[in-house]
């Protein structure tokens, strides 16, 4: 019901329009054409100045409407984000300067010289200097944006400070995964044909000591004021790592490992106090169309203190230990396994002849 009637007052709207037309130009033919033109001209002029102060006064309202709703509103959570934060206001700066003062432009030379049989048309064809003048600026200040640009862009893709931390992020349809190397401070080596989605999903190879204390979470843990390093990949189609709070972003690529760096700098208790916002969380969100269930591919991030940090990463378990558990040494011996292994005789019965 809800579909007939939008096509019906679509279908309406466009017979009004089309009514008005036919109206206007019999209006035309009675008054003359010469007559219309100019009267269409005026009202076209007052229209143009009208959707000009009106536009503008729109802008203005939406804007302090819902800025507050973006996360534009909100501080960067990382160090490194309030640089992308600092470029993003320049440009906006240099571009809305420019955007209003040729729409101003615009609208207002539609009023002012409308048509006038007081006024005689002045032909100008060609201006060098003029033409010089609004082709080398832009260029000088999209330079200078573009360099400003890659200057953040090599310190993030670049080598992080050497007290940083190391997570590994593998996404795949429609989840993340992320890996943490053990005391050892390297992650042992995986293989694609290994991932089992039952017990094996990133495809580790057990034989890798390496790999043996590496812990695998669902939820990514940070600290504070530390340097992360993120190894970021795909188990299966292209998948795009979207850190918004962090104004942090990397593609996953299956086969060609990417990374990226940055800092944190509030925890996700200290953003939940400066937000208002009991239930906020920071997110890990997928910015590349991938699939069906891409508007669900979420993951959450907590930031903590070294200190809450050292105690949620005591409680986790290797990845190796949780697939072999009767490896774990801290597991408690089964007695009634050991007593049947003691039970059974030392070597084989010789057989009969």
């Amino acid at each position: 019901m809800t579909m007939f009637l939008t096509i019906a007052v679509v279908v309406l709207i466009f017979v009004v329009i089309f009514q008005i037309a036919k109206a206007s130009e019999y209006v035309s033919v009675l008054k003359g054409e010469d007559i219309s033109r100019k009267q269409n001209n005026k009202v076209n002029g007052f229209l143009m100045v009208a959707f000009l102060v009106l536009g503008l006064i729109g802008v203005w309202y939406c804007n302090k409407l819902y800025f507050g709703k973006t996360l534009m509103a909100q501080e960067s959570a990382s160090v490194e984000g309030a640089r992308v934060d600092s470029m993003l206001w320049i440009t906006i700066a240099v571009t809305g300067i420019v955007f209003i003062a040729t729409q101003f432009i615009l609208f207002w030379f539609a009023y002012k010289y409308q048509e006038n049989d007081n006024r005689k048309v002045f032909y100008f064809p060609h201006n060098t200097n003029l033409e010089i003048v609004w082709t080398v600026v832009p260029a000088i200040v999209l330079t200078v944006l573009v360099v400003i640009g890659l200057r953040n862009w090599f310190l993030f893709t670049g080598e992080p400070p050497k007290n940083h931390m190391e997570v590994e992020v593998t996404g795949k349809q429609f989840n993340w995964i992320f890996r943490y190397p053990g005391k050892d401070g390297a992650f042992g080596k995986k293989y694609y044909k290994n991932i089992d989605d039952a017990t094996n999903e990133l495809g580790l190879l057990w034989d890798d000591q390496l790999g043996h204390d590496d812990v695998i979470t669902t939820t990514m843990y940070l600290v504070k004021n530390k340097p992360v390093k993120l190894i970021i990949g795909s188990r299966d189609v292209i998948h795009d790592v979207g850190l918004s709070h962090f104004r942090m972003k990397m593609d996953a690529v299956p086969g060609i490992p990417t990374t990226l760096w940055f800092t944190p700098r509030y925890t996700t208790n200290e953003m939940k106090e400066m937000t208002k916002n009991p239930n906020f969380v920071y997110e890990i969100s997928c910015d590349q169309m991938c699939g069906n269930g891409h508007y669900s591919m979420r993951g959450v991030i907590d930031v903590v203190d070294q200190e809450e940090y050292d105690v949620i990463m005591a409680k986790q378990k290797p990845k190796y230990l949780t697939t072999f558990p009767e490896k774990d040494p801290s597991k408690p011996v089964d007695s009634v396994k050991v007593a049947a292994k003691m039970a059974e005789p030392a070597t084989k019965p010789i057989a009969k002849l």
